[in-house]
Protein backbone atom coordinates (compact mmCIF):
# COMPACT_ATOMS: atom_id res chain seq x y z
CA UNK A 1 0.00 0.00 0.00
CA UNK A 2 1.50 3.24 -0.90
CA UNK A 3 1.96 6.32 1.77
CA UNK A 4 -1.13 8.64 1.97
CA UNK A 5 0.61 11.20 0.61
CA UNK A 6 1.42 9.50 -2.62
CA UNK A 7 -2.23 8.45 -3.31
CA UNK A 8 -3.39 9.45 -6.64
CA UNK A 9 -6.26 12.04 -7.16
CA UNK A 10 -8.43 12.99 -10.19
CA UNK A 11 -10.04 15.92 -9.63
CA UNK A 12 -13.07 16.38 -12.20
CA UNK A 13 -15.03 19.65 -12.81
CA UNK A 14 -15.23 21.82 -15.84
CA UNK A 15 -14.43 25.26 -14.57
CA UNK A 16 -10.53 25.42 -15.26
CA UNK A 17 -9.81 28.04 -12.12
CA UNK A 18 -11.16 25.28 -9.61
CA UNK A 19 -8.93 22.39 -11.56
CA UNK A 20 -6.15 24.44 -11.02
CA UNK A 21 -6.50 25.78 -7.59
CA UNK A 22 -6.75 22.10 -6.29
CA UNK A 23 -4.13 20.82 -8.40
CA UNK A 24 -2.20 23.67 -6.71
CA UNK A 25 -3.83 22.71 -3.27
CA UNK A 26 -2.99 18.84 -3.28
CA UNK A 27 -0.01 19.11 -5.01
CA UNK A 28 1.93 21.00 -2.02
CA UNK A 29 1.09 17.78 -0.02
CA UNK A 30 2.20 15.75 -2.26
CA UNK A 31 -0.23 13.70 -3.80
CA UNK A 32 -0.54 12.52 -7.49
CA UNK A 33 -2.78 14.94 -9.43
CA UNK A 34 -4.78 14.60 -12.59
CA UNK A 35 -7.62 16.08 -14.24
CA UNK A 36 -10.72 15.77 -16.53
CA UNK A 37 -13.27 18.30 -17.30
CA UNK A 38 -16.18 16.01 -18.78
CA UNK A 39 -18.37 12.94 -16.65
CA UNK A 40 -17.02 10.95 -20.16
CA UNK A 41 -13.40 11.89 -19.84
CA UNK A 42 -13.71 11.00 -15.60
CA UNK A 43 -14.26 7.67 -16.44
CA UNK A 44 -12.19 7.03 -19.17
CA UNK A 45 -9.12 8.59 -16.74
CA UNK A 46 -10.70 6.34 -14.09
CA UNK A 47 -9.68 3.00 -16.23
CA UNK A 48 -6.74 4.58 -17.40
CA UNK A 49 -4.63 5.54 -14.53
CA UNK A 50 -3.43 2.42 -12.31
CA UNK A 51 -4.15 2.60 -8.48
CA UNK A 52 -6.44 5.40 -8.98
CA UNK A 53 -7.57 6.08 -4.99
CA UNK A 54 -10.17 9.37 -4.70
CA UNK A 55 -12.14 11.17 -7.22
CA UNK A 56 -13.25 14.92 -6.60
CA UNK A 57 -16.74 14.96 -8.94
CA UNK A 58 -18.15 18.19 -9.50
CA UNK A 59 -22.18 17.35 -9.60
CA UNK A 60 -22.45 19.52 -12.39
CA UNK A 61 -20.81 18.50 -15.44
CA UNK A 62 -21.09 18.68 -19.47
CA UNK A 63 -22.74 16.24 -20.80
CA UNK A 64 -23.08 13.15 -18.29
CA UNK A 65 -23.34 14.59 -14.61
CA UNK A 66 -21.25 13.66 -11.44
CA UNK A 67 -24.47 11.93 -10.04
CA UNK A 68 -24.76 9.42 -13.47
CA UNK A 69 -20.83 9.14 -13.68
CA UNK A 70 -20.88 8.16 -9.92
CA UNK A 71 -23.44 5.93 -10.12
CA UNK A 72 -21.34 4.55 -13.27
CA UNK A 73 -18.21 3.91 -11.06
CA UNK A 74 -19.69 2.49 -8.21
CA UNK A 75 -20.75 -0.40 -10.51
CA UNK A 76 -17.34 -1.24 -10.92
CA UNK A 77 -15.40 -3.89 -8.79
CA UNK A 78 -12.30 -1.84 -6.84
CA UNK A 79 -13.27 1.33 -7.24
CA UNK A 80 -11.63 4.73 -6.23
CA UNK A 81 -13.30 6.95 -2.99
CA UNK A 82 -15.38 9.73 -4.34
CA UNK A 83 -16.10 13.12 -2.96
CA UNK A 84 -18.49 15.17 -4.44
CA UNK A 85 -18.15 18.85 -5.43
CA UNK A 86 -21.52 21.13 -5.76
CA UNK A 87 -21.72 24.99 -6.33
CA UNK A 88 -25.72 24.60 -5.94
CA UNK A 89 -25.69 21.79 -2.84
CA UNK A 90 -29.41 20.64 -1.79
CA UNK A 91 -29.95 18.22 0.99
CA UNK A 92 -31.87 16.08 -1.96
CA UNK A 93 -28.53 16.20 -4.22
CA UNK A 94 -26.18 15.13 -0.87
CA UNK A 95 -28.58 12.55 0.10
CA UNK A 96 -28.89 10.82 -3.31
CA UNK A 97 -25.32 10.87 -3.44
CA UNK A 98 -24.58 9.38 -0.16
CA UNK A 99 -27.17 6.28 -1.19
CA UNK A 100 -24.97 5.98 -4.42
CA UNK A 101 -22.13 5.28 -2.49
CA UNK A 102 -19.89 8.91 -2.42
CA UNK A 103 -18.03 9.20 0.94
CA UNK A 104 -18.94 13.11 1.68
CA UNK A 105 -19.68 16.38 0.04
CA UNK A 106 -18.42 19.42 -0.07
CA UNK A 107 -20.40 22.56 -0.96
CA UNK A 108 -18.51 25.95 -3.30
CA UNK A 109 -16.45 27.75 -2.45
CA UNK A 110 -13.86 24.86 -1.35
CA UNK A 111 -11.75 25.47 1.56
CA UNK A 112 -8.84 24.21 2.06
CA UNK A 113 -9.16 22.94 5.78
CA UNK A 114 -11.96 21.57 4.99
CA UNK A 115 -11.23 19.34 2.10
CA UNK A 116 -8.30 18.17 3.23
CA UNK A 117 -9.65 16.71 6.34
CA UNK A 118 -12.17 15.32 3.94
CA UNK A 119 -9.14 13.82 1.67
CA UNK A 120 -7.31 12.44 4.79
CA UNK A 121 -10.64 10.44 6.33
CA UNK A 122 -11.41 9.03 2.37
CA UNK A 123 -7.85 7.63 1.78
CA UNK A 124 -8.30 6.09 5.06
CA UNK A 125 -11.10 4.38 4.41
CA UNK A 126 -9.88 3.24 0.91
CA UNK A 127 -7.32 1.99 2.76
CA UNK A 128 -9.01 0.12 5.04
CA UNK A 129 -11.61 -1.52 2.71
CA UNK A 130 -8.50 -2.64 0.69
CA UNK A 131 -6.78 -3.90 3.62
CA UNK A 132 -10.21 -6.03 4.22
CA UNK A 133 -10.27 -7.08 0.53
CA UNK A 134 -6.58 -8.54 1.04
CA UNK A 135 -7.51 -10.51 4.15
CA UNK A 136 -10.78 -12.06 2.71
CA UNK A 137 -8.76 -12.96 -0.14
CA UNK A 138 -6.39 -14.45 1.93
CA UNK A 139 -8.91 -16.04 3.93
CA UNK A 140 -10.77 -17.60 0.57
CA UNK A 141 -7.06 -18.72 -0.47
CA UNK A 142 -6.42 -20.43 2.53
CA UNK A 143 -9.82 -22.71 2.24
CA UNK A 144 -9.64 -22.81 -1.26
CA UNK A 145 -11.10 -26.26 -2.95
CA UNK A 146 -7.91 -28.33 -4.72
CA UNK A 147 -7.82 -30.96 -7.27
CA UNK A 148 -8.54 -31.52 -11.05
CA UNK A 149 -9.08 -35.84 -10.41
CA UNK A 150 -12.76 -36.53 -12.01
CA UNK A 151 -14.22 -36.76 -8.48
CA UNK A 152 -12.88 -33.65 -7.48
CA UNK A 153 -14.45 -32.02 -10.50
CA UNK A 154 -17.21 -33.91 -10.04
CA UNK A 155 -17.46 -32.26 -6.63
CA UNK A 156 -17.56 -28.89 -7.98
CA UNK A 157 -20.23 -29.76 -10.23
CA UNK A 158 -22.30 -30.63 -7.07
CA UNK A 159 -22.21 -27.24 -4.98
CA UNK A 160 -22.66 -25.40 -8.35
CA UNK A 161 -26.09 -26.95 -8.51
CA UNK A 162 -26.46 -26.99 -4.50
CA UNK A 163 -24.98 -23.21 -3.41
CA UNK A 164 -27.81 -21.33 -5.05
CA UNK A 165 -30.65 -23.09 -3.09
CA UNK A 166 -31.39 -22.96 0.62
CA UNK A 167 -31.79 -26.74 1.06
CA UNK A 168 -29.85 -28.25 3.80
CA UNK A 169 -26.74 -30.31 2.81
CA UNK A 170 -24.80 -33.22 4.65
CA UNK A 171 -21.67 -33.69 4.17
CA UNK A 172 -19.90 -36.89 4.99
CA UNK A 173 -16.58 -38.51 4.47
CA UNK A 174 -13.44 -39.43 6.03
CA UNK A 175 -11.17 -37.29 8.33
CA UNK A 176 -9.46 -34.76 7.27
CA UNK A 177 -10.81 -34.65 3.46
CA UNK A 178 -11.69 -30.84 3.78
CA UNK A 179 -15.50 -31.55 4.54
CA UNK A 180 -15.30 -27.69 6.29
CA UNK A 181 -13.44 -26.76 2.91
CA UNK A 182 -16.81 -27.75 0.93
CA UNK A 183 -19.14 -25.96 3.39
CA UNK A 184 -17.19 -22.98 2.82
CA UNK A 185 -17.32 -23.44 -0.86
CA UNK A 186 -21.11 -23.85 -0.76
CA UNK A 187 -21.63 -20.94 1.46
CA UNK A 188 -18.99 -18.42 -0.60
CA UNK A 189 -21.17 -19.07 -4.16
CA UNK A 190 -24.59 -18.83 -2.35
CA UNK A 191 -26.94 -16.05 -2.28
CA UNK A 192 -25.95 -15.71 1.67
CA UNK A 193 -21.88 -15.14 0.82
CA UNK A 194 -22.02 -11.28 2.69
CA UNK A 195 -24.02 -13.00 5.70
CA UNK A 196 -21.85 -14.99 8.45
CA UNK A 197 -20.56 -18.01 8.24
CA UNK A 198 -20.27 -19.50 11.43
CA UNK A 199 -19.09 -23.24 12.25
CA UNK A 200 -19.22 -24.96 15.42
CA UNK A 201 -17.18 -28.25 16.16
CA UNK A 202 -20.03 -30.36 17.41
CA UNK A 203 -17.78 -33.10 19.03
CA UNK A 204 -15.12 -30.44 20.38
CA UNK A 205 -17.89 -29.12 23.07
CA UNK A 206 -18.92 -30.53 26.13
CA UNK A 207 -22.55 -31.93 26.06
CA UNK A 208 -23.27 -29.75 29.09
CA UNK A 209 -22.53 -26.68 27.09
CA UNK A 210 -23.46 -27.69 23.86
CA UNK A 211 -26.86 -26.32 24.16
CA UNK A 212 -25.71 -23.16 25.72
CA UNK A 213 -23.04 -22.34 22.41
CA UNK A 214 -25.88 -23.44 19.91
CA UNK A 215 -28.83 -21.40 21.10
CA UNK A 216 -27.25 -18.79 23.57
CA UNK A 217 -28.09 -18.51 27.14
CA UNK A 218 -29.72 -15.42 29.53
CA UNK A 219 -28.16 -13.88 32.84
CA UNK A 220 -28.19 -16.24 35.77
CA UNK A 221 -29.51 -19.44 33.57
CA UNK A 222 -26.77 -21.72 35.35
CA UNK A 223 -23.99 -21.61 37.24
CA UNK A 224 -20.97 -19.07 36.14
CA UNK A 225 -23.73 -17.59 33.83
CA UNK A 226 -22.80 -13.61 34.44
CA UNK A 227 -24.01 -12.31 31.51
CA UNK A 228 -26.02 -12.95 28.25
CA UNK A 229 -24.41 -14.63 25.77
CA UNK A 230 -26.31 -15.33 22.06
CA UNK A 231 -25.84 -18.36 20.44
CA UNK A 232 -24.23 -19.73 17.40
CA UNK A 233 -27.68 -20.19 15.74
CA UNK A 234 -28.12 -15.99 16.26
CA UNK A 235 -24.83 -15.27 15.33
CA UNK A 236 -25.47 -16.90 11.94
CA UNK A 237 -28.72 -15.10 10.96
CA UNK A 238 -28.61 -14.29 7.29
CA UNK A 239 -26.08 -16.36 6.85
CA UNK A 240 -24.52 -20.02 7.33
CA UNK A 241 -23.73 -22.28 10.55
CA UNK A 242 -21.70 -25.51 9.64
CA UNK A 243 -22.39 -28.10 12.38
CA UNK A 244 -19.30 -30.45 11.67
CA UNK A 245 -19.43 -33.70 13.25
CA UNK A 246 -23.01 -33.64 14.06
CA UNK A 247 -23.13 -37.24 15.23
CA UNK A 248 -21.55 -36.51 18.40
CA UNK A 249 -24.64 -34.36 19.72
CA UNK A 250 -26.81 -35.57 22.31
CA UNK A 251 -30.45 -36.94 21.71
CA UNK A 252 -31.61 -33.88 23.50
CA UNK A 253 -29.26 -31.27 21.47
CA UNK A 254 -30.39 -33.07 18.64
CA UNK A 255 -34.20 -32.33 19.17
CA UNK A 256 -33.63 -28.52 19.26
CA UNK A 257 -31.71 -28.44 16.60
CA UNK A 258 -34.69 -29.99 14.65
CA UNK A 259 -37.02 -27.45 15.99
CA UNK A 260 -34.74 -25.08 14.47
CA UNK A 261 -34.98 -26.34 10.87
CA UNK A 262 -38.71 -27.03 11.23
CA UNK A 263 -39.41 -24.19 12.81
CA UNK A 264 -36.63 -21.24 11.94
CA UNK A 265 -37.05 -20.61 16.12
CA UNK A 266 -34.19 -20.82 18.70
CA UNK A 267 -34.73 -20.64 22.75
CA UNK A 268 -31.95 -19.21 25.02
CA UNK A 269 -31.36 -21.88 27.95
CA UNK A 270 -32.91 -20.56 30.76
CA UNK A 271 -35.39 -18.40 28.81
CA UNK A 272 -39.17 -18.35 27.58
CA UNK A 273 -38.85 -16.83 24.66
CA UNK A 274 -38.43 -17.63 21.28
CA UNK A 275 -36.31 -16.06 18.50
CA UNK A 276 -37.03 -16.39 14.81
CA UNK A 277 -33.62 -16.71 12.70
CA UNK A 278 -32.69 -17.24 9.36
CA UNK A 279 -30.16 -19.42 9.21
CA UNK A 280 -29.17 -22.06 6.28
CA UNK A 281 -27.50 -25.58 8.03
CA UNK A 282 -24.53 -27.24 6.22
CA UNK A 283 -24.03 -30.55 8.55
CA UNK A 284 -20.78 -33.30 8.04
CA UNK A 285 -20.02 -36.22 9.92
CA UNK A 286 -17.55 -39.48 9.50
CA UNK A 287 -20.03 -41.34 11.58
CA UNK A 288 -22.19 -44.20 9.47
CA UNK A 289 -24.95 -42.13 10.65
CA UNK A 290 -27.69 -45.45 9.65
CA UNK A 291 -26.05 -48.04 11.93
CA UNK A 292 -25.94 -44.92 14.77
CA UNK A 293 -30.12 -44.64 14.14
CA UNK A 294 -30.63 -47.89 14.48
CA UNK A 295 -28.11 -48.29 17.79
CA UNK A 296 -30.20 -45.69 19.44
CA UNK A 297 -27.51 -42.65 19.20
CA UNK A 298 -28.86 -40.40 16.37
CA UNK A 299 -32.46 -39.29 15.96
CA UNK A 300 -34.30 -40.67 12.44
CA UNK A 301 -36.37 -37.71 11.89
CA UNK A 302 -33.02 -35.34 12.56
CA UNK A 303 -31.41 -37.45 9.93
CA UNK A 304 -33.77 -37.10 7.24
CA UNK A 305 -34.00 -33.35 7.92
CA UNK A 306 -30.05 -33.15 7.36
CA UNK A 307 -30.28 -35.37 4.68
CA UNK A 308 -31.94 -33.14 2.19
CA UNK A 309 -28.78 -33.08 -0.11
CA UNK A 310 -25.72 -35.75 0.74
CA UNK A 311 -22.55 -35.01 -0.33
CA UNK A 312 -19.39 -36.94 0.00
CA UNK A 313 -16.19 -35.97 0.72
CA UNK A 314 -13.85 -38.47 -1.18
CA UNK A 315 -10.75 -39.34 0.50
CA UNK A 316 -7.13 -38.39 -1.38
CA UNK A 317 -6.70 -41.96 -2.03
CA UNK A 318 -9.31 -41.75 -4.51
CA UNK A 319 -7.67 -38.43 -5.94
CA UNK A 320 -3.96 -39.50 -5.46
CA UNK A 321 -2.98 -37.81 -8.88
CA UNK A 322 -3.67 -34.33 -7.04
CA UNK A 323 -1.11 -34.86 -4.74
CA UNK A 324 1.70 -32.95 -6.38
CA UNK A 325 -0.98 -30.14 -6.98
CA UNK A 326 -1.91 -29.57 -3.46
CA UNK A 327 1.76 -29.72 -2.31
CA UNK A 328 2.46 -27.17 -4.48
CA UNK A 329 -0.44 -25.13 -3.32
CA UNK A 330 0.74 -25.84 0.45
CA UNK A 331 4.28 -24.98 -0.01
CA UNK A 332 2.56 -21.60 -1.84
CA UNK A 333 0.27 -20.48 1.26
CA UNK A 334 3.09 -21.55 3.29
CA UNK A 335 5.67 -19.76 2.62
CA UNK A 336 3.01 -16.48 1.80
CA UNK A 337 1.81 -17.03 5.31
CA UNK A 338 5.45 -17.08 6.99
CA UNK A 339 7.54 -15.54 4.69
CA UNK A 340 9.38 -18.45 3.72
CA UNK A 341 11.72 -19.37 0.92
CA UNK A 342 9.57 -21.77 -1.90
CA UNK A 343 11.13 -24.79 -1.75
CA UNK A 344 10.24 -27.93 -4.42
CA UNK A 345 9.39 -31.54 -4.03
CA UNK A 346 11.37 -33.61 -6.24
CA UNK A 347 9.46 -36.39 -9.02
CA UNK A 348 10.84 -39.27 -6.83
CA UNK A 349 9.11 -37.82 -3.39
CA UNK A 350 6.06 -37.26 -5.27
CA UNK A 351 6.41 -40.52 -6.81
CA UNK A 352 6.38 -42.13 -3.19
CA UNK A 353 3.88 -39.51 -2.01
CA UNK A 354 1.34 -40.77 -4.40
CA UNK A 355 2.03 -44.47 -4.04
CA UNK A 356 0.99 -43.91 0.68
CA UNK A 357 -2.29 -44.45 1.69
CA UNK A 358 -2.90 -41.11 3.57
CA UNK A 359 -5.13 -42.42 6.24
CA UNK A 360 -4.93 -39.16 7.70
CA UNK A 361 -6.65 -37.20 4.15
CA UNK A 362 -4.95 -34.04 2.77
CA UNK A 363 -4.90 -33.19 6.46
CA UNK A 364 -1.98 -35.59 7.13
CA UNK A 365 -0.59 -34.32 3.80
CA UNK A 366 -0.64 -30.53 4.59
CA UNK A 367 1.00 -31.14 8.18
CA UNK A 368 3.31 -33.36 6.01
CA UNK A 369 4.45 -30.63 3.87
CA UNK A 370 4.34 -27.65 6.39
CA UNK A 371 6.83 -30.26 8.98
CA UNK A 372 9.57 -30.92 5.49
CA UNK A 373 9.36 -27.48 4.59
CA UNK A 374 10.71 -26.08 8.16
CA UNK A 375 12.73 -29.19 8.86
CA UNK A 376 15.01 -29.48 4.94
CA UNK A 377 17.85 -27.07 4.61
CA UNK A 378 17.82 -27.58 1.05
CA UNK A 379 15.88 -26.00 -1.41
CA UNK A 380 14.19 -29.07 -3.21
CA UNK A 381 13.29 -31.50 -0.79
CA UNK A 382 13.69 -35.13 -1.91
CA UNK A 383 12.74 -38.89 -1.16
CA UNK A 384 15.57 -39.11 1.01
CA UNK A 385 13.96 -36.44 3.35
CA UNK A 386 10.23 -38.08 3.70
CA UNK A 387 9.45 -39.95 6.98
CA UNK A 388 11.43 -43.29 7.08
CA UNK A 389 7.85 -45.31 7.42
CA UNK A 390 6.59 -43.29 4.07
CA UNK A 391 9.82 -44.87 2.06
CA UNK A 392 9.83 -48.35 4.08
CA UNK A 393 6.30 -48.63 2.39
CA UNK A 394 7.23 -47.31 -0.72
CA UNK A 395 10.07 -49.79 -0.63
CA UNK A 396 7.84 -53.11 -0.06
CA UNK A 397 5.77 -52.65 -2.51
CA UNK A 398 5.67 -55.76 -4.71
CA UNK A 399 7.45 -55.96 -8.25
CA UNK A 400 5.88 -57.23 -11.36
CA UNK A 401 5.13 -60.77 -10.96
CA UNK A 402 7.56 -61.53 -14.03
CA UNK A 403 10.70 -60.01 -12.19
CA UNK A 404 10.03 -62.57 -9.06
CA UNK A 405 12.58 -65.65 -9.51
CA UNK A 406 10.73 -68.02 -7.11
CA UNK A 407 8.09 -68.68 -5.49
CA UNK A 408 9.71 -68.54 -2.35
CA UNK A 409 10.65 -65.23 -2.97
CA UNK A 410 7.58 -63.86 -3.98
CA UNK A 411 5.67 -65.16 -0.93
CA UNK A 412 8.22 -63.26 1.34
CA UNK A 413 7.75 -60.32 -0.47
CA UNK A 414 3.99 -60.53 0.00
CA UNK A 415 3.85 -61.13 3.53
CA UNK A 416 6.53 -58.22 4.08
CA UNK A 417 4.14 -56.13 2.70
CA UNK A 418 0.98 -57.63 4.41
CA UNK A 419 2.32 -56.74 7.82
CA UNK A 420 3.79 -53.46 7.14
CA UNK A 421 0.26 -52.45 5.88
CA UNK A 422 -1.67 -54.16 8.74
CA UNK A 423 1.09 -52.55 11.18
CA UNK A 424 -0.03 -48.74 9.57
CA UNK A 425 -3.19 -49.42 9.76
CA UNK A 426 -3.21 -50.17 13.25
CA UNK A 427 -0.53 -47.42 14.35
CA UNK A 428 2.45 -49.55 14.31
CA UNK A 429 0.36 -51.36 17.59
CA UNK A 430 1.98 -54.98 17.78
CA UNK A 431 -0.29 -56.42 19.81
CA UNK A 432 -3.37 -54.93 18.18
CA UNK A 433 -1.39 -55.53 14.75
CA UNK A 434 -1.25 -59.91 15.75
CA UNK A 435 -4.77 -60.04 16.76
CA UNK A 436 -6.17 -58.11 13.06
CA UNK A 437 -3.88 -61.18 11.33
CA UNK A 438 -4.95 -63.56 13.93
CA UNK A 439 -1.56 -64.66 14.97
CA UNK A 440 0.16 -64.87 18.08
CA UNK A 441 2.17 -62.00 18.79
CA UNK A 442 5.19 -63.80 19.45
CA UNK A 443 4.84 -65.10 15.43
CA UNK A 444 4.34 -61.54 14.98
CA UNK A 445 8.08 -60.52 16.43
CA UNK A 446 9.41 -63.44 14.86
CA UNK A 447 8.67 -61.98 11.36
CA UNK A 448 9.38 -58.46 12.18
CA UNK A 449 12.95 -60.01 12.94
CA UNK A 450 12.75 -62.20 9.82
CA UNK A 451 12.14 -58.84 7.68
CA UNK A 452 14.53 -56.37 9.84
CA UNK A 453 11.11 -54.47 10.62
CA UNK A 454 12.17 -52.31 13.75
CA UNK A 455 9.85 -50.73 15.60
CA UNK A 456 11.02 -47.58 17.48
CA UNK A 457 8.93 -44.64 19.55
CA UNK A 458 10.30 -41.20 18.40
CA UNK A 459 8.84 -38.10 19.73
CA UNK A 460 5.00 -37.88 19.28
CA UNK A 461 4.99 -40.88 16.90
CA UNK A 462 5.33 -44.10 16.29
CA UNK A 463 8.35 -44.80 13.29
CA UNK A 464 9.05 -48.53 11.41
CA UNK A 465 12.46 -49.12 10.08
CA UNK A 466 13.89 -51.86 7.95
CA UNK A 467 16.67 -52.95 5.89
CA UNK A 468 16.65 -52.89 2.39
CA UNK A 469 15.17 -56.65 1.09
CA UNK A 470 17.24 -58.65 -0.93
CA UNK A 471 17.19 -58.04 -4.59
CA UNK A 472 14.65 -59.57 -6.84
CA UNK A 473 15.15 -63.15 -7.51
CA UNK A 474 17.99 -63.88 -4.24
CA UNK A 475 17.29 -65.54 -1.25
CA UNK A 476 16.87 -63.70 2.20
CA UNK A 477 18.92 -65.08 4.50
CA UNK A 478 16.39 -65.68 7.38
CA UNK A 479 13.76 -66.25 5.30
CA UNK A 480 12.18 -69.74 6.48
CA UNK A 481 8.76 -71.52 5.11
CA UNK A 482 7.01 -70.36 8.37
CA UNK A 483 3.43 -69.58 7.91
CA UNK A 484 3.09 -67.32 10.85
CA UNK A 485 0.32 -70.20 12.24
Amino acid sequence: MRKTSQAKILIVDDEENIRKSLRMVLEYEDYQVYEARTGEEALEKSDEIVGLDLILLDIRLPGQDGLAVLAELKERPYSPEVIMISGHGTIQAAVEATKLGAYDFLEKPLHRERILLAIRNALDHQRLKREYFDLRQKAAKRYELIGKHPVMKELWEKIKKIAPTNSTVLIHGESGTGKELIARAIHQQSQRAEGPFIQVNCAAIPEELIESELFGHVKGAFTGATEKKPGKFELADGGTIFLDEVGDMSLKTQAKVLRVLEEGEVQKVGSTKIQKVDVRVIAATNKDLAREIKEGHFREDLYFRLNVIPLYAPSLREHKEDIPLLVGYFVHLYAEENNFKIKKFSPDALEVMMRYPWKGNVRELKNLVERLLITTDRDIIKKKDLPEYMRQQEGVLLPEIKKVKSLKRFRELAEKTFILAKLEENDWNISQTARAIQIPRSNLYKKLQQYKIKITVGVGEVVASSEHQAADGEESPNSTEQDGR
